[in-house]
Order: structure tokens, then C-alpha cells, then sequence
């Protein structure tokens, strides 16, 4: 048996990464994935070192293309259309991630789409919406984040916002609210027979991001501040840095996790103040200093068997390569079209009855372009026809 999603079909005309990682999760879960690329259009990803050894594949486009079937179109051209709705007539889910109005341009709308196949789910994922002032601007990750004001409560107050190092309102925000709004539009359909336009702003998901404190906000009308609150440095709860220019992380917000962090450091005496003291400007950086006299080995020994929310700060190589990490498979082999195998991230979600069976590793272009083409009834002779003559590319 399959994935969980087995049967789900996707046209996937998304590029970068929101689009990309939302349709290999759907992939990875067993639904049907075809990638449609443009021609005339660069997918970053595509041309993102590293490369894998002696090819052209970037390790990119090999994971985020992971179990995917891909065709090359030339939208321009009527013909590439035609076979797009040819396409979704028997499809369940669209997913595409142009600016506001560029697919209804291509005849490739929702409208337009809906008509072929009134059940069909249409994600558009967008950084600003297919609505308001900011539809039509480009951004990425960082602009989202701006202006979703997670960023005026981020960093430090001596030196402000910090960027991070994962793409917080690309991935977090745009490709599982994806995931998300799409699987939801599935059970609607169930009910339904109807499908829907699903309107994915990665702006709009970052700034939901601000839960506890919006929710404040919204309440008493008083904006939060940098180190302002337990958990952005208002508090003992914070990473601190090792002799040997590593660090730890401390989260031990609830009393019993405080008490257990205070004994192992040696200062029994902080305990009564609590992890929030109001002396949090003298008690941090004495802190600090403690945690200064030791290596981050060390203090990974003292606190291995202490019950106190303390962890190192790993690196890629030593979190993937983690006796946790691998008990529960988060690294998996794929198969490059050579046979050759790499080693990729797996999927993190775990079903005890439909577990994730993985495809080959992406490659870029449209490889299935011909298999795809011939599957829609198209004679070889049609099919060299409409290659000549552009079509494909």
C-alpha cells in the first residue's frame, strides 16, 4: 500500500521552494505529483550548488523534485494550454505560485480551469495574496517577515532583527499552509463534489505567527518588544555560549525544569526567582559566565541524564547524523537516474498504516515530457509534430 494520499493527482507549476516543498510533502504521502517547467523559465533551484558528484543535478532540485514526474511547456503557445486542461480534466489539485493574474493571463486561471474540471482544488501561493494593496509586489522570505512583525520583537536590542537560517515564512508559513489548506479542500470536496480556490499569503501565515503576542496585543494595545518577554531574551530561557565557542540552549520555563538547570550549574540560590527574575540584568550574564567554564561536551555530560530542557546546538552534519535522528529514519537513499544512490532528508510525518514509500530523486526539465504527452493519446508522429514545432520547449 501506498501513502495515505494515494490517488491524488497534482499539476505542480510552482518553482523555488514554497510550491516545491508543499508538493514533495504531498508526494511523499503518495500522491501523484507532475511538475509542469517552462522553457523560458529559471528555477533557482536548478542552479544552487552543491551539485551532486559528476553531474549537472543540483542537490536542490534532487530533493525538492523527490518522487515527481516532470514536463516541459511552452505556456505560450495555445497547444501547451490545450494539453493543460486535457491534463486536469483528470486531475484533482493544481498548485501554482505566480503573481496575482499571470495564470488567468496563460488561460490557466482558476475560472478557467474550474470550467474543465468543476471538482478541481486550485492553491495559489503567494508572498502578499491574490488580494489588497501589496498583491502584485515581489518579495521574499525576508520582506514577508518584515512586515508580518515578528521581526520588530526578534534579535537583540543592541543590534535588532537577526536573519534565520531556514525560510521561515517560505516553508512555515507558504508550503504547509498549503499542505494544510489543500488537504482541507480534500474533505471538502468529499462532502462537497465541489472544488475550490485555496489564497496561500505567506505574509498573512507569518504574521499568524504571532500568536501569543498578537493575542496580547490585540487585548491591552502594547507592542512587544525585544527581550521584552520569556521566550525572545526577556528571560534565563536563551542559548548561551560554551568555552569552546559553542553553545547550549536552556528552556526550562516550568519550575521543576528551573530547579533541575539551577542545581546543575551550581546556584541552587536562583530558584526562588524563577526563570522570569526580575533581576534578569544581573542573574544573565552571571549566567553566562558559568555556562563560559565549560565546553559544550561538557555541559552536554552534566545534563544528559537531567531533566532540565537543556540541549547542544548542533550542526547539519551532527543533528542528521544523531543516534535521535537515526532511530527515526530522517535520512533516507534515493535513486538518482544513473541507479546511483544519495542520501536525502525523509519526510517527518509518521502513519503506522500507510507509511511513505519514496520516488527517484528530481532532475530539472521535463524528462517525462514525451511519457506524459503519449499518455493523453497523442501519436508518436503528434507528438514529434508539436515538439518541432516548440511546444515543449
Amino acid at each position: 500500500m501506498g501513502g495515505p494520499l494515494e490517488g491524488l493527482k497534482i499539476l505542480d507549476f510552482t518553482s523555488l521552494l514554497p510550491g516545491p516543498y508543499a508538493t514533495m510533502y504531498l508526494c511523499d504521502m503518495g500522491a501523484s505529483v507532475l511538475k509542469v517547467c517552462s522553457p523560458k523559465r529559471l528555477d533557482l533551484a536548478d542552479i544552487t550548488p552543491p551539485f551532486i558528484n559528476g553531474t549537472k543535478l543540483s542537490a536542490t532540485t534532487a530533493f525538492l523534485g523527490r518522487g515527481k514526474r516532470s514536463i516541459s511547456l511552452n505556456l505560450k503557445d495555445p497547444r501547451a494550454i490545450r494539453i493543460v486542461h486535457r491534463l486536469v480534466a483528470d486531475y484533482d489539485i493544481v498548485v501554482e505560485q505566480f503573481r496575482p493574474g499571470v495564470m488567468s493571463k496563460l488561460g490557466l486561471g482558476y475560472e478557467d480551469l474550474g470550467k474543465t474540471n468543476p471538482a478541481l482544488i486550485y492553491c495559489s501561493i503567494t508572498g502578499y495574496g491574490q488580494t489588497g494593496p501589496l498583491n502584485a509586489k515581489a518579495g521574499h522570505d525576508i520582506n514577508y517577515l518584515a512586515r508580518s512583525g515578528l521581526m520588530s520583537y526578534s534579535g537583540r536590542k543592541e543590534s535588532g532583527p537577526v536573519l534565520t537560517g531556514m525560510q521561515i515564512a517560505d516553508v512555515a508559513s507558504g508550503s504547509h499552509n498549503a499542505v494544510i489548506g489543500i488537504l482541507a479542500a480534500v474533505i471538502g470536496r468529499n462532502q462537497t463534489g465541489k472544488g475550490q480556490h485555496i489564497d496561500i499569503s505567506m505574509t498573512d501565515g507569518a504574521l499568524a505567527f504571532n500568536s501569543y503576542y498578537g493575542a496580547g496585543f490585540l487585548t491591552d494595545g502594547a507592542d512587544p518588544e525585544r527581550e521584552g518577554n520569556w521566550l525572545n531574551g526577556g528571560s534565563l530561557y536563551d542559548f548561551y555560549e560554551t568555552k569552546d565557542g559553542r553553545y547550549i540552549s536552556f528552556g526550562g520555563l516550568e519550575p521543576q525544569f528551573f530547579e533541575a538547570f539551577c542545581t546543575a550549574v551550581g546556584r541552587p540560590d536562583l530558584i526562588p526567582g524563577g526563570v522570569v527574575t526580575e533581576d534578569i540584568s544581573r542573574i544573565k550574564p552571571e549566567i553566562r559566565e558559568i555556562v563560559r567554564s565549560r565546553t559544550q561536551e561538557e555541559w552536554t555530560r552534566v545534563f544528559q541524564d537531567v531533566d532540565a530542557c537543556v540541549e547542544p546546538v548542533l550542526s547539519v552534519s551532527e543533528a542528521l547524523g544523531d543516534a535521535h535522528a537515526r532511530s527515526r529514519g530522517l535520512v533516507i537513499e534515493v535513486a538518482l537516474p544513473s541507479g546511483e544512490k544519495i542520501r536525502q532528508i525523509a519526510n517527518p510525518i509518521k502513519f503506522s498504516g500507510t507509511p511513505q514509500t519514496y520516488g527517484n530523486a528530481g532532475v530539472p526539465g521535463g524528462p517525462h515530457t514525451k511519457e506524459v504527452v503519449l499518455e493523453l493519446g497523442h501519436s508518436e508522429e503528434s507528438y514529434r509534430e508539436l515538439e518541432r514545432e516548440g511546444v515543449f520547449g
